[in-house]
């Protein structure tokens, strides 16, 4: 069995939440403490002409993490191009990055990339859809074609990035059509996920004072693991992730078919706050 740490961030072209700030060298150091295998990196400056910092973003957090990278460009630019890269400790045997655009004002790309993990394939798309609701769905529809054609069936599969997919809507497609599931709705609580609800958590306390018994696992707690079969309960919706200094919206994801959930849980505090805005998903996932 091989455990595997995911990382999936939107960087922001190098740049603090603001924009102001260069933020690639905290950038480095923030994503070297978390020992990833791979990183599925949205929004990442393949050229700057104007700014050797942060020129090749890519290549640079690949050298500091030294892992194999591949790139996908998907918005061009006089001076600077972006758009999606994979960093992979494991061999990356092929990539390719498909033009989802849906119209004119918004240059999407879709990088699929094969790696090899103790010698089985593994098929990682890194995806940033568009902001328009129209757009997405037919950007899902095009994965879904891809995967259909491409993956043969049974093949492990991770997608990850930044979906855009402010009213949860992607979800049920994947699960239906792909048998894909989101990682936080299979983690163990105990292992990551969204704390409590603070209306939960104050229920629980003053059951605790009023000395009323509480229901040993709450129902955010309760809904975010297995059962001990290997069958799944309700699954909580994804985490907030946006924006990183008061996470409101869930825009980022990892989604996963032929691994078992370790863990999820979503990067927060000041200090990832002041690198981008979004915060980042680290999952740790077991390929039997």
């Amino acid at each position: 069995m091989s455990l595997i740490r995911v990382v999936s961030y939107n960087i922001h072209k190098g740049r603090s939440a603001s924009g102001r700030l260069a933020s690639l060298n905290e950038l480095r150091l923030g994503l070297y403490g978390l020992r990833p295998d791979l990183v599925f990196l949205q929004e990442v400056q393949g050229r700057n002409e104007h700014k050797t910092l942060l020129d090749a973003q890519h290549e640079s957090l690949a050298a500091a993490l030294r892992l194999d990278v591949a790139y996908g460009r998907n918005a061009i630019r006089d001076t600077t191009d972006h758009g999606n890269a994979l960093l992979s400790r494991f061999p990356i045997l092929d990539h390719e990055n498909v033009d989802i655009s849906d119209h004119r004002m918004e240059q999407r790309g879709l990088l699929h990339a094969r790696i090899e993990v103790d010698g089985r394939a593994v098929h990682c798309f890194v995806v940033h859809l568009g902001l328009f609701a129209g757009s997405r769905s037919r950007q899902i529809l095009a994965l879904t074609e891809r995967i259909g054609r491409m993956v043969p069936d049974g093949e492990p599969i991770l997608i990850a990035g930044d979906f855009n997919d402010w009213g949860d809507r992607l979800a049920p497609l994947f699960v239906q059509q792909l048998g894909l599931y989101e990682v936080f709705s299979h983690a163990p609580r105990s292992h990551g996920g969204e704390l409590p609800r603070l209306r939960d958590s104050v229920k629980r306390l003053s059951n605790a004072l009023r000395g009323l018994p509480n229901s040993g696992v709450s129902a955010t707690q309760r809904t975010n693991q297995l059962g001990m079969d290997g069958s799944s309960r309700s699954p909580l919706p994804p985490p907030r992730t946006f924006p990183a200094v008061f996470p409101w919206f869930r825009l980022d994801r990892i989604y996963q078919r032929g691994f078992a959930v370790r863990s999820a849980r979503v990067l927060r505090g000041r200090e990832w706050a002041r690198l981008s805005d979004h915060s980042p998903l680290l999952a740790e996932l077991e390929l039997p």
